[in-house]
């Protein structure tokens, strides 16, 4: 599922011939990890206008599109994505595998060579030295002898380095120890002092601090299952599975609870608009930058309370909305018509047997 929203222009000169198409100032690329397609349709009647109705509207969609490979998971998901490619060819087969010529089992970003940017924790320890191929975001920055600018964001790390490519100026990814923004010295030596500021300001504290209770009315989640199922578990630090969510009471474990919350996605979109507006992406004339975006809290949400629970439908309803801000902060500092956004998913779900 693939949905594109795009303007370019066509003119025809005097001899006929057709001139070159006008070019995006800014690509970004949106996985939804976790996402099942019916998921658009399926709380249509409770999403906005101007988020995922939006792009629905407006954009084109690919409703047939395989990819033909087993199984589905993050790290191959999102490669299979950027690079056209299958994980025989891309070699992210999984997000862990067992590497026989080293006689040891693999993760698919680690990296011992290059150290955490960021924080004192180990997190940081990754890069894209397992990916066998280029990206898409590598065959731009090669087309134009590395003039754009490409930035990778996810609370995961392999969401944001793997979409993000071998020669990325950067990639962020969420340090649920630390409970910050961090990377690697594959990239940078140290943040950019606007990502410290960004850091400083705490927000997954501040988002902690306020309880999740559905953005709706309980009663209109009717598409979904009771709120109490057997098979669903709990945040960490909870002990139980019911709304409302006490976040604020969580104590030694907020910052790893917080990757289970709806709030870190908007906490996502939060460093996406810093990012652009302090990396100046789609600023330079000519040049199409590229920011590829995983949003992950989906897929923790998903894992932890099963796809049909009113944990899942709030965090689509709020993620609709996270969507529409985004896409009116681009219309306003890329202009309409000066970007192209796809969004996609890097796998989906079964319902709980």
């Amino acid at each position: 599922m693939v949905i594109l929203m795009f303007s370019t222009s066509v003119v025809k000169s005097q001899t006929a011939q057709l001139r070159k198409p006008a070019q995006p100032k800014l690509v970004v690329g949106l996985v939804i990890d976790q996402m099942r397609w019916d998921y658009l349709y399926r709380f249509n009647d409770l999403y906005t206008n101007d988020g995922f109705k939006r792009l629905l509207q407006q954009g084109f969609s690919c409703e047939n599109t395989l990819i033909p490979y087993v199984p589905t998971y993050t790290a191959p998901g999102h490669t299979c994505i950027y690079t056209g490619s299958v994980p025989a060819i891309h070699g992210i087969v999984g997000n862990n595998w067992f590497d026989r010529t080293q006689n040891a089992n693999m993760y698919c970003t680690e990296d011992s060579t290059v150290t955490t940017v960021g924080s004192n924790t180990k997190a940081g320890k990754m890069s894209p030295g397992n990916l066998w191929t280029t990206t898409i975001t590598d065959e731009l920055r090669l087309s134009n002898n590395f003039k754009s600018r490409v930035v990778g964001i996810a609370l995961k790390d392999r969401g944001a380095i793997l979409p993000a490519g071998h020669s990325a100026n950067a990639a962020y990814w969420y340090d649920d120890k630390a409970g910050k923004w961090i990377t690697s010295s594959h990239y940078i030596k140290q943040l950019p002092a606007w990502l410290d500021s960004f850091n400083a300001k705490a927000l997954p504290d501040v988002y902690m601090q306020q309880d999740w209770n559905t953005l709706l009315p309980i009663e209109k989640y009717d598409l979904s299952s009771a709120d109490n199922k057997p098979y669903e578990g709990n945040i960490k630090g909870e002990n139980t599975p019911t709304f409302p969510h006490k976040l604020s009471l969580i104590g030694n474990d907020k910052y790893e609870a917080f990757k289970t919350t709806p709030f870190a996605n908007t906490y996502t979109f939060d460093l996406a608009k810093a990012t652009i507006q302090n990396e100046k992406l789609g600023a330079t004339n000519g040049i199409t930058d590229f920011l590829a975006v995983s949003i992950s809290s989906t897929d923790y949400i998903g894992h932890t309370f099963g796809p049909n629970s009113i944990e899942a439908e709030d965090t689509y309803l709020r993620l609709d909305r996270d969507i529409a801000s985004f896409l009116q902060y681009l219309d306003g500092t890329i202009g309409k018509g000066n970007y192209l956004l796809f969004l996609t998913a890097d796998h989906g779900v079964a319902h709980v047997p």
